[in-house]
């Protein structure tokens, strides 16, 4: 196999909240070959672009002798067959694990840091250790096995796909008590994106504890930041 091309670590702060170390290390993309010997495991995130809830991590070690047929990115999938997918997901694969980061999480240390953290933990917390990590996107968490970070993995590895899966349907469905908690809001419909309506809805009935307040309209919403469109341009 070539050597692959990889960014130097960029290193950061610990902070006192979480206790982890913010890195983010080498850059890969490769995929891992078939024949190679141990464990893979698929990561994926879902949630980095909504104004509230968590940001949800999820990472999936499939059982090569129980195929799951349909895996593919989640957003290319229905609501009905992402649900199917992730009963089977959790039924057929060696283990899986899903994990978040807090909305609070996500104030202190920014929306990235957070997403790895919560990648992290999902890695961390699957039953069985797996010989590599393949995370969809350009960067992947501190680990103490090898990672790659394969763009746009949640169309070309499988286990990927499945951990792309489990993570939005799981935010969906917080996203649902979300709704049920504050119907006002309509989080069943948008999942906390910053849709016209929900821009609205923050601007009548201000933030809930669920939203990020160190994204943009939301801290508008709570008189932060000046609302652009008042601000006259000069």
């Amino acid at each position: 196999m070539p050597s692959p091309k990889s960014s130097k670590a960029v290193k950061g702060a610990r902070t006192a909240r979480t206790g982890v170390e913010l890195l983010v290390p080498q850059q890969l993309d490769l995929l891992w070959p078939a024949d190679s010997a141990g464990l893979l495991a698929g990561v994926d995130e879902a949630g980095r672009g909504p104004l509230a809830g968590p940001v949800v991590a999820a990472a999936v070690i499939l059982d090569d002798e129980q195929p799951i047929v349909g895996l593919a990115d989640s957003k290319k999938l229905t609501a009905r067959q992402r649900e199917r997918l992730y009963d089977e997901i959790r039924a057929k694969a060696l283990c899986c694990c899903i994990a978040e980061a807090t909305v609070e999480e996500i104030d202190e240390i920014n929306i990235l840091q957070a997403t790895m953290l919560a990648m992290r933990r999902a890695v961390e917390g699957l039953r069985l250790k797996p010989a590599m990590v393949q995370v969809d996107g350009n960067r992947v968490p501190v680990l103490n096995v090898p990672a790659q970070a394969i763009v746009k993995g949640d169309s070309k590895v499988q286990a990927i796909s499945a951990a792309s899966i489990l993570a939005k349907v799981h935010r969906d469905r917080l996203c649902v008590q979300l709704h049920e908690a504050y119907p006002q809001y309509g989080f069943d419909a948008h999942k906390g994106y910053p849709t016209a309506d929900h821009v609205a809805a923050l601007r009548l009935h201000g933030a809930t504890p669920a939203h990020r307040r160190s994204f943009g309209p939301v801290k508008v919403a709570l008189g932060l930041a000046p609302d652009p469109s008042l601000v006259q341009p000069r």
